[in-house]
């Protein structure tokens, strides 16, 4: 069968942890065929984020018209978006997205309001923080920030996730406040809230996994969850599923040894070599 259609608009992580490789090879991995707008440019590696270059909107709008001009787009997600004037840009296209598809039902939008790297290198400031609540969130099917983004987006620096995650909803999407382990234990589960329009906020919980290789977390869970909703999973079990499959991921990874900072989440679906492929005999490293 051909398989549904997801797009990333996003940024690239030149090390492969975050950004667009997560999500195209989370698409891959949960059988969706994945497009992709770039955005943003970085120089990044498992030690943080050392250039940012913000592609042209031009050049991003071209980007989107060709992908949208010849594939029917079931989801889109959204991670660095860079400049405010793309958020509004792309608020614009997104809330037409089901006239230019042809369909009532139109394409499902998962918004990931990446701000802050894991390193802590800021992705978007105040301006793009304000964008996204006046422009992108009322047009978005969910948003999933982490804790920290929720309070950005909200601004407010001490309220929890389940009163952010019914805040935010109030301005018209769903709300996915992404949590890590409740309290000081690592074994402990790790809690979720997810707020509907209307509707109180929810807990939803799932293993925590005791990992330093968690890089490019945040981008893999919300790309599976527009690879779930492609596949036309109802809202809370897509948020479930997207949570079962990052947890897998984070424990396939938890003892790699990938570069010399916070390394990356798994983005492999198989641990060993395809049947019948010949493997290199020498390293790359170094090589000119």
């Amino acid at each position: 069968m051909t398989p549904p259609v997801c797009l990333t608009v996003a940024g690239t992580d030149s090390g492969g942890a975050a950004g667009v490789a997560a999500d195209l090879a989370t698409f891959a991995g949960l059988g969706v065929h994945g497009g992709c707008v770039v955005t943003a440019v970085t120089a990044q590696d498992t030690t943080g984020v050392h250039d940012v270059h913000p592609v042209p909107t031009a050049s991003v709008q071209r980007q989107w018209e060709a992908v949208l001009g010849d594939l029917s787009v079931a989801a889109v997600k959204t991670g660095m978006l860079g400049t405010a004037e793309v958020v509004e840009w792309l608020s614009h296209r997104l809330a037409g997205l089901a006239t230019s598809q042809g369909t009532s039902r139109g394409a499902s939008v998962v918004v990931d309001p990446v701000l802050v790297a894991t390193s802590g290198a800021v992705l978007g400031d105040a301006e793009v923080a304000r964008a996204y609540v006046e422009a992108l969130l009322p047009v978005c099917t969910v948003v999933t920030p982490n804790l920290e983004e929720a309070r950005a987006l909200a601004g407010d620096p001490t309220a929890g996730p389940r009163e952010l995650a019914g805040r935010l909803s109030e301005l018209g999407p769903a709300v996915v406040v992404t949590g890590g382990p409740d309290g000081a234990a690592i074994d402990g589960p790790c809690r979720d809230w997810l707020a509907e329009p209307g509707r109180e906020p929810v807990a939803l919980t799932h293993p925590a996994v005791d990992t330093e290789h968690d890089h490019g977390t945040g981008c893999t869970f919300s790309a599976a969850l527009a690879a779930h909703l492609a596949h036309g999973l109802a809202l809370t079990g897509a948020v479930e599923a997207s949570a079962d499959f990052t947890t897998r991921q984070l424990r396939l990874s938890r003892d790699w040894r990938l570069g010399r900072g916070r390394g990356s989440i798994a983005h492999l679906t198989t641990t060993g070599p395809v049947a019948g492929t010949r493997l290199p005999t020498t390293s790359l490293r170094g090589a000119r």
